[in-house]
């Protein structure tokens, strides 16, 4: 089968050009971390929406030729409840958390630099159109449920319908998570399709193996000790044993969009 290939036009001043790039998924998350971080920028271009600047870019390394998605420190729109220049690492921060655990609805994500500075570089996913929730708890319901439990946990003060993609294999996938770790509660999600639920028991599973395997969160914690503060770090972990305590989804505050009750 022949690989999927998207037109990239670049504008320039003084012409356009137009660029081949591939967008089949990754062969392995390994690949995909080796790709953005050996390949070379070669064409760059804004997105027109969101608060903060981001850039669709064109990697090539050797005759290979891939769509990521740029996201650089100098872009970030400064914000009265998170700590300047801090998104970038929120959002590499979370691509490890989930990793750690061992799911992977976060596209495989670095820290790099590009023609703006540092920031992160996230592999493109081509993304079905009109993937909307009522289709996505048909068709990719557990994943749905992960993605929930990571907002939780993360405490994602930015999850829109939009930030949820269906590939065109039919993998879920979450996108957009700078505005994570807040020690204070800011949990802002689409997702209630599960509120009150009990977490299924591989779920669970998944969630308790990782918080009682000594070397894996500690692996963990010296990532995230160069990308999250202390408290920031200690806060993600008690609210993720909190869900495992009572090991159902919590209900949300209709006014305020949190977590009620018990939390």
């Amino acid at each position: 089968m022949g690989r999927s290939l998207r037109r990239f036009r670049q504008e320039k001043p003084e012409k356009r050009e137009t660029v081949y790039v591939t967008v089949d998924p990754p062969a392995s998350t390994a690949d995909a971390l080796a790709f953005l971080g050996e390949g070379e920028i070669i064409a760059c271009e804004p997105i027109a929406w969101g608060s903060n600047y981001s850039f669709a870019v064109v990697l090539r390394r050797g005759e290979e030729q891939r769509l990521a998605i740029y996201k650089p420190r100098r872009g970030e729109v400064p914000l009265w409840d998170f700590p300047d220049g801090t998104l970038y690492r929120r959002e590499y921060a979370s691509f490890l958390v989930t990793q750690s655990i061992g799911w992977d609805f976060i596209p495989p994500t670095i820290i790099g630099n590009g023609p703006h500075g540092v920031g992160t570089i996230q592999w493109y996913v081509d993304a079905e159109p009109h993937a909307d929730q009522d289709t996505l708890r048909k068709t990719n319901e557990a994943d749905l449920m992960r993605l929930f439990l990571f907002d939780i946990f993360a405490n994602n003060a930015d999850r829109k319908t939009g930030h949820c993609l269906r590939d065109r294999g039919g993998k879920l996938w979450g996108i957009d998570h700078g505005l994570t770790f807040n020690v204070a509660t800011k949990l802002r999600t689409v997702i209630w399709d599960f509120c009150g639920e009990p977490i299924p028991g591989n779920i669970m599973a998944e969630m308790t193996s990782f918080l009682s395997d000594t070397p894996r969160t500690e692996a963990l914690n010296a990532q995230l000790r160069g990308l999250l503060d202390r408290g920031e770090i200690s806060t993600f972990y008690a609210r993720l044993e909190r869900l495992v305590k009572h090991g159902k989804f919590p209900n949300l505050d209709p006014y305020r969009n949190v977590p009620r009750g018990w939390w």
